[in-house]
């Protein structure tokens, strides 16, 4: 009777906790973009109830999460000494979670997320086996050098709307397009994230760019990449002449008015944590214009 009491409060207590470290607002995020890319960009908005019922679809959401989740884990699982300085109250793996326990569940989710892949298609399951190397990779090298952690996360974001168009072998301007937005807006967070954890990638030899360079010149970068994103977008509505669009994009450009105005003034910590979950907002505004392509 005991030993079912100890089960049943290790449940109650891993449970919530590996839901936090696993980032599932975020996976909820990957589903709502995979399942409007397959309706609005690449459907027919008339049969949206096949996509909404279409068995490899889902299987496609589920193995896409499964791995997403499996990097958050293996992320935490080798940042344990340097965000018990950024962030000591959020850290989950090493203090509620063993780190084997850890280890078990990512490998366990990335070879679940990578068979569902194969399942689906030879294409989805190689596409899968990059992610799960990359954010191995990721993990434990690339997010200590400067740019290049930054550029992978980027990219493995942009795949979350590509690999949908793997799936069904169709490929267009639009969701080209929404995978530069997908990839611009989370290379601007990623970039965030390194100011906001200056402290301890610094203790711990981290080479980001605000470590090397400094955080005003990160924020110069940041203007630049930001200024590059908008003409990119601007370019790609006009080229693809969706006239609803226009409409939609100057509406987006307040927020992203608002965003480099807090940016020049951010100089603390909490500025730059509150930019980097204001890129989540404007990660999810984007991704419902989704909705006026059809």
């Amino acid at each position: 009777m005991l030993a079912v009491k100890r089960s049943t409060y290790k449940a109650f207590v891993y449970l919530p906790n590996l839901l936090r470290i696993m980032r599932w607002p975020n996976l909820l995020i990957i589903v709502l973009t995979q399942y409007l890319t397959a309706i609005f960009l690449i459907g027919d908005l008339h049969q949206w109830r096949y996509y909404l019922t279409d068995l490899k679809l889902l299987l496609l959401c589920i193995s896409t999460v499964l791995i997403a989740a499996a990097g958050y884990i293996i992320n935490d699982y080798y940042d344990i000494k340097i965000d018990y300085i950024n962030k000591p109250h959020k850290v989950v793996v090493g203090k509620i979670i063993k780190r084997r326990v850890a280890m078990f569940i990512h490998l366990t989710l990335s070879s679940l997320g990578l068979l569902i892949g194969i399942a689906i298609s030879l294409w989805v399951g190689a596409v899968n086996f990059f992610a799960i190397f990359l954010l191995w990779l990721y993990s434990n090298q690339l997010k200590r050098l400067p740019f290049l952690g930054n550029f992978a996360v980027a990219l493995l974001t942009a795949a979350t709307v590509w690999i949908v168009a793997v799936r069904y072998q169709q490929f267009n301007d639009y969701v080209y397009m929404y995978a530069l937005f997908a990839f611009a807006i989370t290379l601007i967070r990623e970039l965030i994230k390194d100011i906001e954890d200056l402290q301890g990638d610094s203790n711990f030899g981290c080479k980001t760019i605000p470590v090397i360079f400094g955080i005003r010149k990160s924020k110069q970068l940041l203007y630049l990449i930001v200024t590059i994103f908008i003409i990119s977008i601007i370019y790609l509505i006009n080229k693809l002449s969706i006239e609803h669009l226009y409409s939609y994009m100057a509406i987006f450009l307040l927020p992203m008015a608002y965003f480099v105005y807090r940016l020049v003034k951010a100089d603390a910590k909490k500025n730059f944590s509150y930019l980097s979950n204001f890129c989540k907002l404007l990660m999810i505004f984007g991704i419902l214009s989704m909705v006026f392509f059809k």
